[in-house]
């Protein structure tokens, strides 16, 4: 949930699936905090990126060298919103199947 691009509502709608789900709070809520300050820029170019790749011809280039303007963000906005959610689904299966996987070796190891 912390990448899904809902900014502002990623922590209530996280802590919703957790009750939704019977999770543990807590580590959800620990999970959801994956947008820090550091780790924005990354989270925003991965989405934008990633969003490229479902829009084909249509895709917006992500360039540095040109001014990133309010016309840029508007036209890449649904570019963004595809790959960011996309992201999320990728992030939360592989970090998931690699819970799930360790979980299991430490349970067969401990007994």
């Amino acid at each position: 949930m912390g990448i899904v691009p809902i900014w502002g509502f990623q922590l209530i709608i996280a802590i919703a699936l957790s009750i939704y789900f019977k999770l543990n709070k807590g580590l959800v809520i620990l999970a959801a905090n994956i947008s820090l300050p550091p780790v924005i820029p990354i989270i925003l170019f991965l989405s934008h990126f990633v969003g490229g790749f479902w829009l084909g011809e249509n895709a917006v280039t992500l360039s540095f060298d040109k001014e990133l303007t309010l016309e840029f963000f508007s036209e890449s906005l649904l570019q963004y919103m595809i790959g960011g959610v996309t992201l999320a689904i990728l992030a939360g299966l592989s970090f998931g199947g690699f819970s799930y996987l360790m979980m299991k070796a430490l349970k067969k190891k401990g007994g």
